[in-house]
């Protein structure tokens, strides 16, 4: 029997610098995995940097059976965004195929809080529903490769 089976539970590691867009996230991703039959642990780091080290360790306890990082990025005045949005990107990449990890990727990057409040809405882009999904996608990919 595969992990798939075993476990229904995935980890919602959620940044929390934007407190108000990562509670909307989460609640889309909850929606979607009780939807689809899983629970969720609501795992919170400070900021979006600190979710690729949060999440191996997560994946490596091996109590879930896939996981989603949700937080948001805003551009400000200098360069740090860029830096910030590739390194989470390339790390959280790196443990999907290197970890062969099941994930959602839900982590805005954006050009103004008006933008991250319409794409973590439930009620609009609901990214965090569109993350667990992609999570729960790829663990019927592994569930059927086996």
């Amino acid at each position: 029997m595969s992990k798939f089976k075993k476990i229904k539970n995935i980890a919602l590691i959620e940044a929390r610098f934007y407190s108000d867009i990562a509670d909307e996230l989460v609640i889309g991703a909850e929606n979607v995995a009780r939807d689809n039959g899983f629970s969720t642990s609501r795992i919170e780091v400070p900021g979006v940097f600190e979710i690729p080290a949060a999440l191996n360790r997560m994946w490596n306890s091996g109590s879930y059976s896939g996981v989603v990082a949700l937080g948001c990025v805003i551009r400000g005045e200098t360069d740090h965004y860029d830096h910030i949005c590739r390194e989470v990107s390339r790390a959280l990449m790196d443990l999907s195929v290197n970890q062969g990890v099941p994930m959602g990727f839900g982590v805005l990057t954006c050009e103004n809080y008006e933008q991250a409040k319409v794409r973590a809405s439930v009620k609009e882009r609901d990214i965090g529903g569109r993350a667990a999904l992609a999570c729960i996608d790829m663990l019927k990919i592994i569930e059927n490769s086996q």
